[in-house]
C-alpha cells in the first residue's frame, strides 16, 4: 500500500502504538502529523521520521482540550491544504477499585479516550468532506470493550463507547464519503517484547504476542482508498485471544 500525497493525523503519536503507526504511514509516503501532548516525545518522533526520509510535523495537542483539537486540524489544513486520514489513537488507562475512583479520574479518562474521538473526528470531517474521495477515520478501541478484568470500569466504558461511536459516525459521515472504522487491539507489547516468555506467546492462537506493527497494518487496510466498501466496522486484532475458550482443568 502506498499513501503518497495523503495527509494523516495520528493522535497520541509520541509513543507506543501511535508512534509506530506514524512511522509506518511516513514509510508509506504519507505526510504525517504527530499530534502529541508531550513536546519531547512528539518532537522526537517527528524528527526521527524526517531523519529516515519521511515527512512529518509535530503539533502539540492535548486531546482533552477542545481548543487544541480545533487548532490541530486548522494548522494541518493550513500546512497541507487537506486531511485524508485520521487515526484516533490517544488514550490513557487507570486500574482502580470503582469504589475509590474519583469523579475527576473518571472524567479525565472519558475526556481523553472517548470525547476526544468525537471532537477530533468532527473537526477532521469538516476538512475531509471537501475532498473528492472524502477520507478515512480509524478509532482505537480495545478488546476490553467486550471483556474485562476487575477495576477497569472507566477504561472499558471508553472503549465500548468508541465502538458504538464508530458505527454512528460511519452513518452520519457517509454523505461526505468519509469511512469510519475501529480497531480493537488485544495484547500489543510496546516496550519489552524480547522479555516475553514462551507462555506469553503460547496463550495466543496466533503463536505470539502482538506488536505495534500489527496495528499499523490494520490501519493501512482500513484507510486504503481501494477498500472503500468497509465502514462502520470494528476489527479485533488480538492473535485470536478473544475467540479462545479457556477451561480450568
Amino acid at each position: 500500500m502506498n499513501f503518497e500525497d495523503e495527509v494523516a493525523v495520528i493522535t497520541g503519536a509520541g509513543s507506543g502504538i501511535g508512534r509506530k503507526v506514524a512511522e509506518e504511514y511516513a514509510r508509506k509516503h504519507a505526510k504525517v502529523i504527530v499530534a502529541e501532548t508531550n513536546q519531547e516525545t512528539g518532537e522526537f518522533v517527528a524528527n526521527y521520521i524526517k531523519e529516515k526520509g519521511g515527512e512529518a510535523v509535530f503539533i502539540q495537542t492535548d486531546v482533552r482540550n477542545p481548543d487544541d483539537i480545533v487548532r490541530l486540524f486548522a494548522k494541518t489544513n493550513e500546512l497541507f491544504g487537506k486531511i485524508n486520514i485520521l487515526i484516533n489513537n490517544a488514550g490513557i488507562s487507570k486500574w482502580k477499585d470503582p469504589l475509590l475512583l474519583t469523579v475527576e479520574e473518571w472524567e479525565n479518562i472519558i475526556h481523553t479516550n472517548l470525547r476526544s474521538v468525537f471532537l477530533c473526528s468532527r473537526e477532521a470531517a469538516k476538512y475531509m468532506k471537501k475532498n473528492v474521495d472524502g477520507g478515512a477515520i480509524v478509532n482505537m478501541a480495545s478488546t476490553r470493550a467486550f471483556m474485562s478484568e476487575a477495576n477497569t470500569e472507566a477504561y472499558a466504558a471508553t472503549k465500548g463507547g468508541i465502538v458504538a461511536l464508530t458505527h454512528a459516525m460511519a452513518i452520519s459521515f457517509s454523505p461526505y464519503h468519509i469511512r469510519v472504522n475501529s480497531i480493537s487491539p488485544g495484547w500489543i507489547e510496546t516496550k519489552n517484547y524480547n522479555q516475553l516468555t514462551e507462555q506469553d506467546h503460547d496463550q495466543h492462537p496466533s503463536g505470539r504476542v502482538g506488536k505495534p506493527l500489527d496495528i499499523a497494518k490494520g490501519c493501512f487496510y482500513l484507510t486504503e482508498r481501494e477498500n472503500d466498501f468497509i465502514t462502520g466496522q470494528n476489527i479485533v486484532i488480538d492473535g485470536g485471544m478473544t475467540i479462545k475458550m479457556i477451561y480450568e482443568e
